[in-house]
């Protein structure tokens, strides 16, 4: 019975730590491009029968697709949530959409920004949909539920991302919240970058031009913070980034090879602050797909930045938002 306990714990462990370098993988390749900018267009979906029409021609889905969208929260594990859902306080920073051919055995990513422009479900406490707010950053999909039960507000944000693409859906998600990287940067020894902003009167042990290895909150002050610095645009915060996931990146890969049992440590460390929808057998799946298959590369959806009343919007083109979804989720409809 002790065996079959500790096997169960074992698979569960090699489980997540496969999903721990999925999402590594997944973080560095978005922020290894960069994010120009993002949106949102609704238009219709495929009909019954899976048809769309395109530029005069009819399209049909495509068989033996399944997407997979990863979420990193502005939210922390043990915040606890506020009983409005309208207030904002849990955001999804960060989306990508990953897209698994399994006949071409191929993978693509869709970049998603949090600014992109969105239809939102408004959700009761139950989970049940009650109506629609239009418009809204795709990020506060996840607030736009009665915060009780994560799940609800991962798959709320999901069919806010099915929506904006045009009706295709999204089968699975998972979710990471902010305050993991803490927990991943420490694990991996800290992680050395070169301090490229000025973060006077934020953290001063932070000197531009120095290079520091980042241990424990200073990890996140570095790839969080905006507001404050002499330059608060996204654009700035997203450069740091990248040039911090790269170097977390490589520290993760050398503590792989070094510790045989480095995974199965940051694993149980890392799984109190994951959500998803999946068996860890499912998880396993798509771990494994996504290192065996041929990446496709990381694909955005053109349009417009625009001021909003209160936020920075992105409007897509219409035109490139149909040939994405057309070249990755559908085939050309042949006669009978």
């Amino acid at each position: 019975m002790e065996d079959m306990r500790s096997k169960k714990k074992s698979v569960k462990l090699i489980s997540l730590a496969l999903m721990i370098v999925f999402l590594l993988a997944a973080a560095f390749l978005l922020l290894k491009l960069w994010e120009n900018s993002q949106g949102q267009f609704q238009g219709p979906g495929p009909d019954e029968g899976g048809t769309v029409e395109y530029q005069g021609k009819e399209y049909v889905l495509r068989d033996n697709i399944e997407t997979f969208l990863v979420l990193g929260l502005d939210k922390y594990k043990d915040a606890t949530g506020s009983d409005s859902h309208e207030s904002g306080t849990v955001q999804a920073d960060f989306l990508m959409l990953f897209v698994f051919d399994h006949d071409a055995k191929t993978t693509t990513a869709i970049q998603i920004n949090r600014d992109t422009m969105a239809n939102v479900n408004r959700l009761d406490i139950a989970g049940n949909k009650t109506g629609i707010v239009e418009q809204k950053q795709i990020a506060l999909a996840y607030n736009y539920a009665y915060q009780t039960e994560g799940r609800v507000n991962c798959r709320n944000t999901a069919d806010s991302v099915s929506d904006l693409l045009l009706g295709v859906k999204v089968n699975h998600y998972l979710s990471l919240t902010m305050d993991s990287v803490v927990v991943i940067n420490d694990l991996v020894g800290g992680v050395e970058v070169l301090v490229t902003d000025d973060f006077t009167g934020i953290d001063d042990t932070l000197i531009m031009g120095q290079r520091v290895t980042l241990m424990g909150q200073r990890a996140l002050t570095y790839v969080r913070s905006r507001q404050g610095m002499e330059d608060s645009t996204n654009s700035t915060r997203m450069q740091r980034q990248q040039q911090y996931m790269e170097a977390l990146f490589d520290r993760a890969m050398h503590c792989i090879e070094a510790d045989e049992e480095f995974l199965l440590k940051a694993a149980d460390q890392v799984s109190p602050y994951i959500e998803y929808d999946s068996t860890e057998y499912r998880l396993k799946e798509f771990a494994e797909r996504f290192d065996s298959y041929d990446f496709q590369g990381i694909r955005q959806i053109e349009g417009q930045n625009k001021a909003g009343e209160e936020f920075m919007e992105f409007h897509p083109d219409e035109d490139s938002l149909w040939a994405l979804v057309i070249q990755l989720f559908y085939t050309p409809k042949t006669g009978k």
